[in-house]
This record gives C-alpha cells, sequence and structure tokens, in this order.
C-alpha cells in the first residue's frame, strides 16, 4: 500500500500496544510456521484429549496448509479482533496469495447501549479495507454500493484511501498474519516437528473434523518457560488434507483472541488495482 496517511477520522479506534510475543507470533506465521494433525489421542484416566507433540505425518500436513493456501487463491476469509473496552474490529474479504493482497469490508462495533438505543450493540464505523503485506488502507463504502467487497473497491478513486504501516494493535497483528499465511511452496516438516508444535485435540466444524494444534514455538524458547509453559500464541485448526480453517492469536492483555476463519475458494473474485496506485 502507499504510505500516504490521510486523516479522516475512519481509522478504527485503537486500544493497547501488544508486546514483544505478539511481534513473535507474527514473525513465526511469515516465515511459514503452521501446524497440522491426524487423530485425537485420549488418556486412559479420563476422557480428554491428551496433549503431544505432532507426528511426523501431522508436520507434513502443517506445511503442506500454506501451499494449499496458496493454491486456492484467492480464499475467503473472515477476522474478528477485539481492541479492548468491548469494541470488535470484523473484516470480511477475500485473500490472493499470488499477489499478497486482500480486501474486504470492515465493521466496528461498541458494547452494549454504545450507539445510542438501550440494549444494542453500537455500529461505531464501518467501510472498506485492502491490506498487503506493507499496511492497509480504508475507505467509506460507496452509497448505494452492493455486492462482494472487491467489486464495491473498483469504484473507490485512490484520493479516497487512507493508507498507512501496520502497528502493533489486534486489528493490524490480525492483518498482517493472515497476509502472510499462504506460500507458494510447503515447509519443511523435519524443521517444523522439531520446533515445538503440538496436537491439542480434534474438533467438528461445519459438519468436517479438524486437528487443533497450538504453533511451534519461538526460536530461543525454553518448553515450560514463560506464559503458558512457553506454547506459541498460535493455535492452528486443519483437516486431514491439510486444509487450514482457521487460526486463532492470543494477545496480552485481552481475553478474546484474534481469530481468522477460512471458508474456501472464492472463484469470482477480482481483486482491484485502484487502492495500490496501479490501476
Amino acid at each position: 500500500m502507499a504510505r500516504k496517511r490521510k486523516t479522516d477520522g475512519r481509522t478504527p479506534h485503537r486500544t493497547r500496544r501488544l508486546g514483544t510475543l505478539i511481534a513473535i507470533a507474527i514473525a513465526i506465521a511469515v516465515c511459514g510456521i503452521a501446524a497440522g494433525g491426524t487423530a485425537a489421542y485420549r488418556t486412559l484416566s479420563d476422557d480428554r484429549p491428551a496433549e503431544r507433540p505432532v507426528t511426523m505425518d501431522e508436520a507434513s500436513r502443517l506445511g503442506l496448509s500454506r501451499l494449499n493456501l496458496y493454491q486456492a487463491s484467492p480464499v475467503a476469509v473472515t477476522l474478528t479482533a477485539a481492541e479492548g473496552g468491548g469494541m470488535v474490529v470484523r473484516v470480511k474479504g477475500v485473500v490472493d496469495y499470488r499477489t499478497h493482497r486482500a480486501v474486504g469490508t470492515y465493521r466496528v462495533t461498541g458494547p452494549t447501549g454504545s450507539s445510542g438505543v438501550s440494549g444494542t450493540a453500537g455500529r461505531l464505523d464501518h467501510g472498506l479495507i485492502v491490506w498487503d503485506a506493507g499496511g492497509l488502507g480504508l475507505a467509506p463504502a460507496p452509497k448505494g454500493g452492493s455486492g462482494p467487497p472487491w467489486r464495491q473497491a473498483e469504484h473507490i478513486p485512490r484520493s479516497d484511501w487512507s493508507s498507512r504501516s501496520y502497528t502493533a494493535d489486534p486489528l493490524d497483528a490480525g492483518l498482517r498474519l493472515l497476509i502472510g499465511l499462504g506460500a507458494d511452496r510447503p515447509d519443511n516438516p523435519l524443521l517444523l516437528a522439531q520446533s515445538g508444535a503440538r496436537w491439542l485435540e480434534r474438533d467438528r466444524i461445519d459438519g468436517r473434523d479438524y486437528d487443533r494444534f497450538a504453533g511451534p514455538r519461538a526460536r530461543g524458547t525454553t518448553p515450560g518457560a514463560g506464559p503458558e509453559g512457553g506454547r506459541s500464541p498460535l493455535t492452528y485448526w486443519v483437516d486431514g488434507d491439510g486444509d487450514l480453517r482457521r487460526v486463532t492469536m492470543r494477545m496480552p492483555g485481552l481475553g478474546t483472541p484474534t481469530t481468522v476463519e477460512f471458508s474456501g475458494r472464492d472463484r469470482g473474485a477480482k481483486l482491484p488495482a485502484t487502492p495500490w496506485g496501479t490501476g
């Protein structure tokens, strides 16, 4: 994105700066650390899954998940980030991992009653959003606009986009993580298996089974030390084919993690050129 900054008041409200842990987590994801898995193992003493290291088969599908995202591009995504104080930002759109560009709509909502109507959740802001590896841009939705966000964005002049570099706030951290999850080649399964990724549990989402994994530890992290035993703040849901369904990222000071949901290929999507100054 262009680094021009325009203070038109449309940037969603920011609350907290994130710590070093999240910077490390994003670096892991952008460098290709994801996780996958197989069947759930259960203990003899109870009926809860027994957390364990990933197997080599799981590590192979772990590395394959990034390539699968790349090959499925453009993919439909939904990102939900808690900004603190009861405020939530939701982004729905598409990501093209071949160009590392994305476009969507964003909506900011506040706690009950913030809209001025008792007992309702307040919609504080909404519009269009584009992002890439370097930053993001916001624009008001066109009046009377309808259809998918990539089509609406085609009608926004370049001068109407307010662009900036990423900060460490929850929304920005989630967008930056999301844009780096796909790659044009799989990751090395041996390296992934040696990096501390762990199988956690098996979940069922929309009628399909997914294995839930804690991502690999940051380099230099001691197992069992630090917050949550040194476990990665990133968690992944991967199916038996190595397809990534969900990623969550825990953030210091916020009880609700940032969540990314993938809902498959959007065959009709075509990202606009204008926001990047190429159209």
